[in-house]
Order: structure tokens, then sequence, then C-alpha cells
């Protein structure tokens, strides 16, 4: 490892890396708003449009197929053009996206402006973990990259429940308005105060003074020639099967594939369910508001849990009581009370082991090929994140009970679990293989 990379790979905490990750999960907050927009616009939508729960299955089945499409770009532009620009791209995409779903008088137009907001939400996921990954030592880059991912479900649980005081009164437009303007209010704040990555300046050489004021604040040597710092050298997505990576690759885009399918089947079609169950549109979106408070919680316990045991024996558990919370709620007659706990748990366990997912994937990659790793685990997540949306639609379709669309996600979920534990084992013969070589 070259001294510059050395230096990356251990440099202090401060004020600079406080910023940039805070900037982050700030972007992350805004992000999740917007995933779980058209969710909790659903319900009003199917009153007042006069349209079946099942009709509104594209909307979520093309909302991540753009997050699909933006995942997938966002990783190999930001190692080639920055991760600044992309950010800033990014959301500009999802502010002006979003003021669009204001304007659709149908479903038809409702699915084309929200395949164009996926494009934004999948595209900032993987540039926050990148750029945040680029301002933070080894040691703490897991765990920190599992408090950035805490913004998406913050930005579910707050908007939804603003979302249940707006709804009533200014009703569905309101949602799309407050996801539009937040993240372009956000763009000013990023392009004066977030910084770009110190390895993506030093590969590019040409630095101009602010970039060398910032690399000086990291203490690197300005000097030091861009094949001493771990970037990316040809095709970025190729380098994930390269140098002993490709099993590990192999296993995360199943994991990702697995643990989103269930994710968005849930967190998509939850407040439409819970509203066919006969709950007013307004408390549905509230009641769904806990599957998103449960992550919060629940990394207060992953990050200390994880440094003492490891992040998959901890996020495999997680998993497997997740399994256990879903079967509940399509299985059993709950009262309201003992619902909305099964609610929590399930966000708790299925998203909140994502938000470890995304922690422990970082980690996984070298620097020179993290931006892409991401984006292309996120990408492929986005194709069960595309079945599992279209799978609830279609299961309504065919007349099963709301409730009870959820229990194929017991399925998924055990695929994740079993591909976790996997993951684990693989980490544990790895570092086995570097104490001998050592």
């Amino acid at each position: 490892m070259s001294t510059t990379e050395s230096r990356l790979e251990t440099q202090k905490i401060g004020a600079l890396q406080i910023g940039v990750v805070l900037l982050c999960t700030l972007a992350q907050l805004f992000d999740g708003f917007d995933i779980s927009s058209i969710s909790m616009a659903v319900p009003a939508l199917i009153r007042e449009w006069h349209q079946p729960g099942a009709a509104f299955a594209n909307t979520f089945v093309f909302s991540s197929v753009g997050i699909m499409i933006g995942a997938l770009g966002s990783g190999p532009l930001g190692d080639r053009i920055g991760r600044k620009p992309v950010m800033i791209g990014s959301l500009l995409i999802l502010g002006i996206t979003s003021l669009a779903c204001t304007q659709a008088t149908n479903i038809q137009e409702l699915v084309i402006a929200r395949t164009l907001t996926g494009i934004g939400i999948g595209a900032v996921m993987p540039v926050t973990v990148a750029l945040s990954s680029d301002y933070l030592p080894a040691r703490l880059r897991a765990v920190a990259i599992m408090i950035v991912f805490t913004g998406s479900p913050l930005g579910g649980f707050l908007g939804k429940q603003i979302v249940a005081e707006l709804l009533p009164i200014y009703g569905w437009t309101s949602i799309f308005w407050l996801g539009g303007l937040l993240p372009l209010a956000l763009i000013p704040v990023m392009a004066i105060w977030l910084p770009e990555s110190p390895r993506f300046l030093l590969s590019k050489g040409r630095l101009t003074d602010s970039s060398r004021r910032l690399l000086d604040r990291l203490g690197l040597d300005l000097d030091t020639p861009a094949d001493h710092v771990d970037v990316v050298k040809g095709n970025p997505v190729a380098g994930l099967f390269k140098d002993g990576l490709a099993g590990t690759t192999v296993l995360v885009w199943i994991l990702y594939f697995s643990n989103l399918m269930s994710l968005y089947l849930i967190g998509y079609w939850m407040p439409t369910v819970l509203s066919l169950s006969g709950l007013p549109p307004a408390e549905a979106v509230r009641a769904s508001s806990y599957a998103d408070f449960g992550p919060l919680v629940s990394i207060c316990l992953v990050v200390p849990l994880a440094f003492r045991f490891g992040p998959a024996h901890i996020l495999a558990c997680m998993l497997g009581t997740g399994i256990l919370s879903i079967a509940a709620i399509g299985l059993l007659a709950l009262p309201h009370a003992v619902l909305l706990l099964v609610i929590f748990l399930i966000g708790a366990c299925t998203t909140g082991s994502m938000t470890g997912i995304n922690g422990m994937t970082a980690a996984l990659y070298p620097a020179r090929v993290r931006n892409t790793g991401m984006g292309w685990a996120l990408g492929i997540g986005r194709l069960g994140g595309i079945g599992g949306p279209w799978l609830g639609g279609f299961l309504l379709g065919l007349g099963w009970p709301p409730r009870q669309i959820f229990l194929v996600t017991c399925v998924t979920a055990g695929i994740a679990m079993v591909t976790m534990i996997a993951l684990g084992i693989r980490g544990r013969r790895q570092a086995r293989m570097v104490l001998r070589e050592a």
C-alpha cells in the first residue's frame, strides 16, 4: 500500500470528515422520502382516480426500474467524472421529476414521471457511499456507512408522519411537492460545502488551488503520482471479478436481489395493503411509518453487536427474525396495537438489515471499485426491487387477501439469510488466509 493510500485508510476524524458524512446522510434522508412518496400517494389515488389497488403496480415497478438504471449508471459515472457532479445531477433529476408527478392526471403519466424520479433516487445511493467512504478510515467505514444509510428510513419515517397530517388537507400532490422541493434546496448546499473524492482528484491530476488545499487538509503528498492511489484501471465492472472478488461479488448480488425483493414488496405495498384492510389513507400512511422507524432503533443495536460478533452473524439473525414477523402479519388477525408492533419489527429486521448490508458491502470492496461495487450491487438488487412490487400487484389481482401477499417474502428473506451466512464464512476464510500469508 502506498503512503498516500495508507494515509487515506488511516485518516483522523475531524470537521471535514464529519461534514461529508452529514451531507451524505442528508442526501439519503431526502432520497428515502422520495422512495416512499409513491407508496404514500397510492391509497389516496385509489379513491380519487377510482382505480383498484392492483392497477398501480406499474407505478411501483417502474420506480424500481428507474432506480436500477440510476444505480448501475452512477457507479461507473462517478468513477469517471467525479462523485460530486453525479451527486448534484442526481438531486436535480430527483427534484424536477418529483415536481412533475404533481401534474400527472392518470396512471400512465405517473408511471413515466416515477421512472425518471427513480433514476435520481438510484444515482444518489452509491455516490453517497463512495464519497463518505473516501473520507473515513478503514476501521470505521462499515459502521459509518450504516449510519449514513439510516438517512433513508429516517426520511421515510419523518415523511410519512408529515404526510399523514398534510394528506387530508392538501391531497396527494403535497407529497410530491415536498419530495421535489427538498432535493432542489439541497443542491446549493452540496455545491458549496461538499468536497470531491480525494482519490478521484489525485487520479486525474491537474489540481486546482482549492483541490490542493483540500488534499493538504488530509495530509496528502501532492506530488504523489496517480498510480500510487487505489483507483480503477480499465473497465470498473470487470474489476469486481478480479483479485479474488468474484465469489464475493456473486454472493453480494444474490443477497441484494433477494433482500430488496422482500423490502420493496413490503415497502411499496404496505400503505395500500393497510388501506385495503380498512384503514383510512392517512392512517395507513401513519401506521406504515413504523416500518421506517424500526431501522432507526435497530441500528443502535447493530453497530455495537457488529463490533462484538461480526456483521454477518448479526445480520443473519435479523433476517431470521424478519421472516417470523412477516409470517405473523400475513397469517394472524392481529389487534391494531400488535399490528403496529409487528410492522415495527419488520422494519427493524428487514429494512434494518439492508442498512447493515450496505455498510458491510462498502467494507468488502477496495477503494478502486467501491463506487462501482456499491452501484452494481444496488442495481442488481433493483431487479428484485422490480419483481417484488410486480408480484404484489399480481397476487392482489388474483384475489389474494391483501396481507397474505407479504408471505412470499418469507422465501426471499430466507435466501438472503442463507447468503449472508455464506458471506460470513467466506470472510472468515479470507481473514485466515491473510493471517497465514502474513
